[in-house]
């Protein structure tokens, strides 16, 4: 035996003495795919992922053994769950980058093993920024001040808190934190709001720390849904008149809904806010910028008050089948900070439908976003699902590999444009969950895989969702009670420009 063959069976020695235990010697055969949850049967990861571990769907308590196999490498692990070594798993995924890591799947039931049909995890020589970031909250109409915005290693299991809601809460005075937001996946170029106790706009640009009043009489309201230019200092967003109502009858739980919004425009540097649209008849939302930051896409749904009407909000709700929202985008001129007249990119209104929150692609060939039958905030329809355009062609389709029967809303690109992130809430219709899902040049969609965790059951036992989930390219290093000194201050008060 050469000396090769004899390193490479020394090392899967190795390797499945640091796992556990041998396969079973005696077992009956299924033609079935194993039941597993997470599902990571046949999916595509990066090859910079946190290990796969996942346990047996419908009895946890169930005994497996699972193997995985790539040329060179091989681990055995056993248990009533899959854990799997973290080193083990590195030299595993190496090994099978551009090509598939084999599983084979042992499950004992009333005291006899079954080998079920054996699955790839396909391992892609694109790899994901490491770090994401989303908003813990309970699924609750009334309770929300137990919410932090969080932030977790995507390469391994690490979660950290950004920032904590109850540092400024009291008891008689609660506070709420949302809309967090980056410039470029730049974890030191960021901001989110902070409403009710102390509230303002928490903005951190390149070591500087600041706490900003955007109120202004010449605006609808504070700024309230973000979107960096990619390069300049500035920020556009969405300001809102929002309310929210329940529904007795719709299997969609509640509605929350706008009777106005506008578009301004934010300069970090100088304090300054414009108006972009402020048209009384639009309801102007979800600001997002193309890659190389020359066009604003958003979207709009066309609205008229009577002009005897006494309540906006109820007669918003009386109609609120019938507001669908398009999608629209303005060019934008970087030199002279000016933004040209609005032209349709997307009319869902034709398809009878509603469309919201586009994301542009980083290489600027794809518009994600997120069609359900009516309104605005889709994450909160059951109906919802991803949609993706090609802004060559300008053909639309749904994702139909990412999507499920229950809601898909919030979604975001990586870096490289080669993975996309979303919130979904298919397996239970309450928690929304980030599933990751590899997009390729071509805009084909890979099956979606949930985020690994270290305990396989933990999203079955945590009672949170994960909202706004973002991509970033490292870790937030200002600390939870930095944030809370700079919002116990005064906010700065924004100066208005036409």
């Amino acid at each position: 035996m050469s000396i090769r063959n004899i390193s490479l069976s020394l090392l899967l020695v190795l390797l499945l003495a640091a796992c556990g235990s041998g396969v079973p010697t005696e077992y009956n055969k299924s033609q079935q795919l194993p039941a597993i949850y997470p599902d990571y049967c046949g999916v595509t990861v990066p090859q910079n992922i946190a290990p796969l571990n996942f346990l047996c769907d419908g009895d946890a308590a169930k005994p497996m053994v699972a193997r995985f196999t790539t040329s060179n490498q091989q681990i055995v692990c056993s248990g009533n769950k899959i854990e799997i070594d973290a080193d083990d798993w590195r030299a595993l995924v190496a090994d099978a980058i551009g090509k598939a890591i084999k599983v084979e799947v042992f499950i004992k039931t009333d005291g006899e093993w079954t080998l079920y049909k054996p699955f790839n995890i396909y391992v892609s020589a694109d790899s994901i920024d490491p770090y994401i970031s989303y908003r813990l909250i309970s699924p609750s109409y009334v309770s929300y001040e137990e919410l932090t915005i969080s932030q977790r290693c995507l390469e391994n299991f690490s979660e950290s808190v950004i920032y904590d809601n109850m540092l400024c809460s009291t008891e008689l005075s609660g506070q709420c934190i949302n809309c967090h937001s980056y410039q470029q996946y730049n974890p030191q170029r960021m901001q989110f709001h902070a409403r009710q106790n102390l509230g303002g706009t928490v903005v951190a640009y390149d070591g500087k720390l600041r706490k900003i009043n955007m109120k202004h009489d010449s605006l609808l309201s504070a700024g309230v849904y973000p979107a960096w230019h990619p390069t300049l200092p500035l920020i556009v967003y969405s300001t809102n008149s929002t309310h929210q109502t329940f529904h007795t009858t719709d299997p969609n739980k509640i509605e929350v809904f706008d009777s106005a919004s506008d578009l301004i425009a934010y300069d970090v540097e100088h304090n300054r806010v414009v108006n972009i649209e402020n048209d009384s008849t639009e309801f102007e939302v979800f600001p997002a910028w193309s890659p190389d930051g020359t066009q604003l896409y958003y979207c709009s749904a066309h609205f008229e008050f009577p002009d005897s009407i006494q309540d906006k909000g109820l007669e918003v709700i009386t109609r609120s089948y019938s507001i669908k929202y398009n999608i629209y985008r303005k060019r934008f001129n970087p030199q002279t900070g000016e933004f040209s007249p609005r032209e349709l990119v997307f009319d869902a209104a034709a398809m009878d439908k509603s469309a919201t929150l586009p994301r542009v692609s980083p290489d600027g060939r794809f518009l994600m976003f997120t069609l359900a039958e009516y309104g605005v905030f889709h994450i909160w329809h059951r109906d919802a699902d991803l949609w993706m355009l090609d802004l060559r062609s300008m053909h639309a389709a749904p994702a139909k590999a990412l999507n499920s029967p229950d809601t898909e809303s919030y979604h975001s690109w990586s870096s490289n444009g080669r993975w996309v992130m979303f919130s979904s809430r298919r397996y239970d219709g309450n928690y929304t969950r980030p599933f990751f899902a590899h997009i390729d040049s071509k805009g084909r969609q890979s099956k979606p895989f949930e985020l690994p965790c270290a305990d396989p059951d933990y999203h079955r036992q945590f009672m949170k969702c994960y909202n706004v989930p973002e991509f970033m390219k490292g870790p937030v290093t200002i600390t939870p009670q930095q944030f809370a000194d700079v919002l116990k201050t005064d906010g700065e008060p924004v100066t208005y420009g036409k």
